[in-house]
């Protein structure tokens, strides 16, 4: 049986050093996915906006900066409260987010506690990927090269 965990929240869009604009956004975390965290941004459009990342890299960031490329993250303070921040880089553009500190690092302690940093792959379920390999392959002609079948 897998656990998910989600936060709804509202992290602060950095629009520049005096003006931000609220963001909704959820929180994520699969059992069976565990390396991975996932945040769904409500920004007014069709379609959410998601992105996945590492947890190590959200876990380190709450204390430290850490990460490179599209996605950084690191402790700050905005308007006198702990904020993470959140810096995403996209072909669409870039965004500076801030997140509640309190809010983050306790669903965080949440998906620690359901796996602990180390058995992560204890949780993967290698049967599934063998089963979906199986069912991929299933789908193939039997008489389709690689497959074991008849060939002229």
């Amino acid at each position: 049986m897998h656990t998910i965990i989600e936060r709804e929240l509202e992290l602060q869009l950095v629009l520049s050093p005096d003006r931000s604009i609220p963001v909704p956004a959820r929180l994520v975390y699969r059992s069976d996915d565990p390396y991975a965290v996932h945040i769904t941004f409500h920004i007014g459009s069709d379609a959410p906006v998601s992105w996945t990342f590492a947890r190590e890299l959200l876990l380190e960031g709450v204390f430290r900066p850490n990460g490179e490329g599209d996605v950084r993250v690191w402790p700050g303070k905005a308007h006198d409260r702990h904020v993470i921040c959140l810096a995403l880089r996209s072909p669409d553009g870039d965004a500076l987010l801030h997140a509640p500190a309190q809010v983050v690092a306790a669903w965080l302690e949440r998906t620690l506690r359901v796996v602990p940093p180390g058995s992560e792959g204890d949780h993967l379920d290698e049967l599934d990927a063998e089963d979906e390999l199986c069912a991929m392959l299933a789908t193939r002609p039997p008489d389709e090269p690689g497959n074991g079948g008849a060939q002229a």
